[in-house]
Order: structure tokens, then C-alpha cells, then sequence
């Protein structure tokens, strides 16, 4: 595959000159962009991918050497190449020594200008080269670190992440409770431009409907009842950053509209104020149902919808992921061993065989509670069923039954070792705590 033609940026304030120069340059397969000084060369240079930068150094307002440490500090890696119609040996090292890559003086010799050009834009390349090359291995290393699997469907997702990381799409993540939603969508961030930038995540099912709009696009003083001082909304928090929806579903349909508005024009504008604000964020947003099928019963915004899966990520249920539970398994029980002090136990081959005969409902949360239990030398349940480990098999249930039965119990375990704290609970749990005491109340549960 041939490489594009290299693009340089030719700055010069001769007009002359200049036209005569780029039509040279363009005739030795260059792309050529052009400009009359430096300040009109900066503005020019952002957004452009570049390859060298040739100019002028004696012109009016904005000089060649105070050009090139200006690209300096913004583009450090971006070759430039001087020219001076005077041959000021002082002025050449100065030029060196502050990082331009070569200086000549005029007039200039033509093919060693351009042997000189073609070098800058060779070593520019490889530099790019080998820096694409090491993110991908840092991304790849990070990847392995935190999606932790060896089926094929997590090395699957790995590469998904990693490549929808490059980009600056907006992502919807598709997976059933507990299978890892927000660990995919940090991940996505961590590993793309935007890691140096805020992460904030939102759960929309715990937001109350009356305070949505501006928890996410915030609030002047005044703006209703109670808003004593203005409050910056998640979204502007989230700039340059990655905002994560989850449970987008539940987001009220008077938020979806709106959201609807920030996503198509990248801008917030606070409850009670006429003020714009733009915003640079990526939107990545979770659910564990079918919102095209949400759509059509008139549940959630098409439009949105829409807009929202600029990408999609499927997470696969745990049961579907061959021996990665027992890998989970042992390494969430070694991790909670480790934080506890005590020595790391062992899985027999029945415990193994029950791991992997499990349905797993909760998926990787509910198996992370486990064998945290397992760790600690708690009684944790076996496979299929809602039996401590050892005990003979009860009699079948309903799915429905069973599943509130083993909720019931994880709930009923995570209240007592919070001595009834219910946030403390909830966090153990990692649900709301708003759900955590929906769940009691449905349960009939009472805190010890």
C-alpha cells in the first residue's frame, strides 16, 4: 500500500516566493498548505495532519523562531525546517538548539531542500509509527489486566475495546445484571485519548425524576425551590472526559428528550439559565434490556436510541463463557485472602464442577460475592440451587422462586456482616441503596 503524499505547511510572507516555492514542492509530491505569517499558520494547523512545517524566519508580527517554539509546546514531535535569507551562523544554532530540525538559508538548493524535507517527514513517521505501536502494546497489557477471561468471546471484547477506544464514538453496552457493564465502559476510557480526563458515572435507575435534568446539565441559583447556588451537571464535569449512563433505561422520558439535544449538539445549557455551554464528552451508556423493543412499546425514544449506539458492545453472560468462572472464581478468592490475611484456599474438583454447572444469574457480581464467602471460610451455595455446598439437592423450584430465594439469601448475608447498615450493604452489594431497600421491602426481610 503507498504511503500518502507527505503534507507540509509552508509559511512565508513573500508572495512571490512563496508560489514559486509551493509549486516546487508540489511538483516533488508534496501536499502543499500555505500561509502568509505565523499567527496564520497556527490557526491554520489545528485539526490538519501535518508532516513538516518549512518557514520563513524574518517576517512581520509573529517570527519564524517564535513560530517554532509555539509548535514546540503544542505539536513537540512536528518537524520544522527553517529558512533565512540571511546566513546568521548565531541565529542557526539558536534555531537547533530550540528543536528545529534543520535550518537553511536562501537561496536555497533546491534538492537539498527537498532531500531535506523528505528526512524530516521519514523520521516524523516512524516516531508516529512507533508510538501507535507501543499504545497498542500498553492498551493490550491494560486490556488483559482489567477484562479478565480466556474464552474467545472476552478476547473478542478485548480487541472490540481496543479498537473502539481510537475512536470518538459515542458506545452502547448491551449485558444482563452483574456481567460487567461499568468495568467495559472504564476500560473503554482508560484506554482511549480521554484517560486523563474525568470519568463520571451515573446510574439513572437512582436518580430521582424530579432532580434528572440537573443532576446532568446542572443548575443556576434560583433556578426552582431549594437552588441556593448554582451546580455544575454531570456532563460538564464529564468534559473531555467519558460520561457512563447506566441503566439508560430507566432515564425519564423529559431527560431523554434533552439528552437527545446535548448529544446531536454537544452543548448543555444549565436549568434556569440562557447560557451555552459547549461541551467535548463521550457518552457511554448501559442496559441489560432490548431498547429498540423499549422503542416500540413507546418506553424509550427511538431517535435516542439511535443516537446512542454509535457503537454497540454485547457482554457475554458468564454461563456462556466456558471455563472463565472457575478463573474468576479463584481469583476473586485469592484477591479477598490476600486483603484478610489468611492463606489462599483451594478449589476441589467438586467445587470446580459446581462452579461450572451454575446458571450464574447475577453473572460475574454474584460469582465476585461467592467466592469472596469461599475466601473467608463462610458457607457459599453450590450449583443450581440455593443449598450451602455439601447439603443434598432440593426439590425443583420455579426459576422465578429460586432466583428470589438466592437474592433473598445474598441480601440476608450482606445485611449481617453490615450489621444492618443498609448503605454499607448496598455498597457491598454494589446496587443503590435505594434499590437495596425497594428489595427488603419486597422481600419482607428484617435487619438483624
Amino acid at each position: 500500500m503507498t504511503a500518502p503524499s507527505p503534507t507540509v505547511l509552508l509559511v512565508e510572507d513573500d508572495a512571490p516566493l512563496r508560489q514559486s516555492l509551493a509549486q516546487w514542492l508540489t511538483l516533488n509530491g508534496f501536499e502543499v498548505l500555505q500561509a502568509t505569517n505565523g499567527n496564520a499558520a497556527l490557526g491554520m494547523m489545528a485539526g490538519k495532519a501535518l508532516d513538516v512545517v518549512l518557514s520563513d524566519v524574518r517576517m512581520g508580527g509573529m517570527d519564524g523562531l517564535e513560530l517554532l517554539s509555539a509548535i514546540r509546546k503544542k505539536w513537540p514531535d512536528l518537524p520544522v525546517v527553517l529558512l533565512s535569507g540571511h546566513g546568521d551562523v548565531p541565529m542557526a544554532v539558536s534555531a537547533i538548539q530550540a528543536g528545529a530540525f534543520n535550518f537553511l538559508t536562501k537561496p536555497y538548493v533546491p534538492e537539498q531542500l527537498i532531500g531535506t524535507l523528505n528526512n524530516a517527514v521519514q523520521q516524523f513517521r516512524l516516531k508516529r509509527r512507533v508510538r501507535m505501536l507501543e499504545r497498542h502494546d500498553d492498551v493490550e497489557r491494560f486490556l488483559n489486566a482489567t477484562i479478565i477471561g480466556e474464552d474467545g468471546s472476552i478476547a473478542a471484547l478485548r480487541r472490540l475495546v481496543a479498537d473502539l477506544s481510537r475512536y470518538p464514538l459515542d458506545v452502547l453496552i448491551l449485558g444482563e445484571t452483574g456481567t460487567g457493564k461499568e468495568v467495559v465502559a472504564r476500560a473503554l476510557h482508560e484506554a482511549s485519548d480521554r484517560k486523563a480526563a474525568t470519568f463520571v458515572a451515573i446510574n439513572c435507575a437512582a436518580v430521582p425524576a424530579d432532580i434528572f435534568e440537573s443532576e446532568l446539565f446542572g443548575h443556576d441559583a434560583g433556578a426552582f425551590t431549594g437552588a441556593s447556588a448554582p451546580r455544575v451537571g454531570k456532563f460538564e464535569f464529564a468534559h473531555k472526559g467519558t460520561i457512563f449512563l447506566d441503566e439508560i433505561e430507566s432515564m425519564p422520558l423529559a431527560a431523554q428528550a434533552k439528552l437527545l439535544r446535548v448529544l446531536q449538539e454537544r452543548q448543555v445549557t444549565r436549568r434556569g439559565s440562557n447560557k451555552v455551554t459547549a461541551i467535548d464528552v463521550r457518552v457511554v451508556s448501559a442496559t441489560k434490556f432490548d431498547l429498540a423493543e423499549l422503542a416500540r412499546e413507546g418506553k424509550f425514544r427511538e431517535d435516542l436510541y439511535y443516537r446512542l449506539m454509535g457503537a454497540e458492545i454485547a457482554i457475554p453472560p458468564l454461563r456462556e463463557r466456558g471455563n472463565d468462572a472457575v478463573l474468576l472464581f479463584e481469583r476473586f478468592a485469592a484477591a479477598m485472602a490476600h486483603r484478610m490475611g489468611r492463606p489462599t484456599p483451594q478449589l476441589s474438583q467438586a467445587d470446580a464442577a459446581a462452579i461450572l454447572n451454575h446458571a450464574w444469574p447475577g453473572n460475574v457480581r454474584q460469582l465476585k460475592l461467592l467466592a469472596e464467602r469461599f475466601a473467608l471460610g463462610l458457607p457459599w451455595i453450590a450449583a443450581g440451587s440455593t443449598r450451602p455446598a455439601g447439603n443434598p439437592p432440593a426439590p425443583a423450584q420455579p426459576l422465578g422462586e429460586r432466583l428470589a430465594d438466592f437474592e433473598r439469601s445474598l441480601i440476608e448475608d450482606a445485611l449481617a456482616r453490615c450489621r444492618g447498615a443498609t448503605r454499607e450493604a448496598a455498597e457491598l452489594l454494589q446496587i443503590p441503596h435505594r434499590t437495596l431497600n425497594e428489595k427488603i421491602s419486597r422481600l419482607g426481610l428484617r435487619r438483624p
